[in-house]
């Protein structure tokens, strides 16, 4: 199988202009290509500091020869042209209901039946974690890698978040801005398999795949990251949204925020 002959067309018409807007935004420095795994499908399970992250992911993978297939919004394939374009390159659309959610599982196993890339974030949105790193996630991608047995990437990237800021308004195009992405071996969860799907089970197999991508991201940073995972659950924080803090964080937060 493989993408068909239209979804290719299109991934090239749009690559046509994308690939070199993001050239002149940022230089790139990528490095562990060759970790990718060839000739299957794979899960791609990246950190998620900014807005652009999906068009820094997909710019990545489209140049190493992997389409990119990203989970959107269901509301957003019944948008004029929008929608067309997102059926043509072959995205997987969320919807909320449980016969939704069959559909999107059933969609994203075409994808990969296809041999593309499924990105998935981990985290489920924007980190609140105050220095940007990853936070406590959700079990999406876990489960689907469980029950497809497709490998998980972890690929982590920094750089981009300083062009466009968490939750921004604008660009912050001068002094010129490097965007390093670095990818890691496939996560090992062949030790669960075979388990049943329980909590615990999808929430081992998250903890793992966050694992390798905080990992993954100290090397890009130089740094250690938190002993703890930062849970927006504990902070009070919303789960999705901009508006996310904590009713007594105060009016001058930073958009990338810091631990004091």
């Amino acid at each position: 199988m493989g993408e068909s002959r239209g979804s290719r067309a299109m991934f090239m018409f749009l690559a046509s202009w994308v690939r070199p807007v993001m050239n002149a935004l940022m230089d790139k420095e990528w490095h562990g290509q060759e970790k990718l795994p060839r000739g299957t499908g794979i899960i791609v399970c990246p950190n998620h500091v900014t807005e652009i992250d999906p068009v820094v992911v997909g710019h990545f993978l489209y140049n190493q020869g992997i389409m990119p297939h990203f989970l959107a919004k269901a509301s957003l394939f019944e948008v004029p042209v929008i929608g067309a374009i997102l059926r043509t390159i072959g995205q997987v659309p969320v919807e909320r209901s449980s016969a939704g959610a069959n559909r999107s599982l059933e969609a994203a196993r075409a994808a990969l039946a296809d041999g593309g890339g499924i990105i998935i974030y981990p985290e489920g949105t924007l980190t609140r974690d105050p220095d940007m790193w990853p936070m406590k996630g959700r079990t999406g991608a876990a489960r689907l890698a469980l029950q497809t047995g497709a490998p998980v990437v972890p690929i982590a990237h920094w750089g981009a978040q300083e062009v466009f800021p968490r939750y921004a308004k604008r660009f912050y195009l001068f002094p010129r801005k490097r965007s390093r992405v670095l990818v890691g071996e496939p996560v090992d969860l062949s030790d669960l398999s075979d388990a049943p799907l329980t909590r615990t089970t999808l929430d081992a197999a998250t903890d793992r795949i966050l694992d390798a991508i905080t990992d993954l991201l100290a090397q890009l940073r130089g740094e250690e990251p938190p002993a703890e995972r930062w849970d927006p659950a504990q902070k009070q924080q919303k789960p999705t949204g901009r508006h996310f803090e904590a009713p007594d964080d105060g009016p001058d937060a930073s958009p990338t925020g810091g631990r004091s």
